[in-house]
C-alpha cells in the first residue's frame, strides 16, 4: 500500500512542477517525473510475490504455470511508455531551445512580456 501512496505523491509532484513552476526546464522535469510515476505504477501492477517468468518450462503443468507466472503485459507497456516519454522529452527540450534562441530566457513570465 505504501508503494501506491509513493506513486501518487510522485505523480502530484510532477503535476505541481508542470502547473506552478514558471521555468520551462522545470516544467519539462515535471513531465519527466509524471512519466516515471506512471512507469512505476505499471511495474507495481505487474508484480506478483513469488512469481516466475512467463515461460512454460517442460514438466510444469498449465495450472501451476498460470498460478505462478507474472503478467507480461505491464512490462510491455512500460517499454512502450519509456519510448514515448523519451520522444516527448526530446520534443520539449528542442522546443525550449528554440524558445530560448528567440526570447533569450526560459522564464515564461519574461516570454509573455516580450511577446508584445
Amino acid at each position: 500500500m505504501i508503494v501506491y501512496i509513493a506513486i501518487v505523491v510522485m505523480f502530484f509532484v510532477g503535476i505541481y512542477g508542470m502547473i506552478v513552476k514558471k521555468n520551462i526546464i522545470k516544467m519539462i522535469i515535471g513531465v519527466n517525473i509524471i512519466g516515471y510515476a506512471l512507469n512505476l505504477f505499471f511495474i507495481v501492477i505487474g508484480y506478483r510475490n513469488g512469481g516466475i517468468a512467463p515461460i512454460l518450462v517442460p514438466g510444469m503443468t498449465i495450472e501451476e504455470f498460470v498460478s505462478k507466472a507474472v503478467n507480461p503485459l505491464p512490462q510491455a507497456l512500460v517499454l512502450t511508455s519509456i519510448v514515448i516519454d523519451l520522444s516527448i522529452i526530446c520534443f520539449l527540450a528542442s522546443l525550449s531551445i528554440r524558445i530560448y534562441e528567440k526570447y533569450g530566457s526560459f522564464d515564461l513570465e519574461k516570454i509573455r512580456r516580450l511577446k508584445g
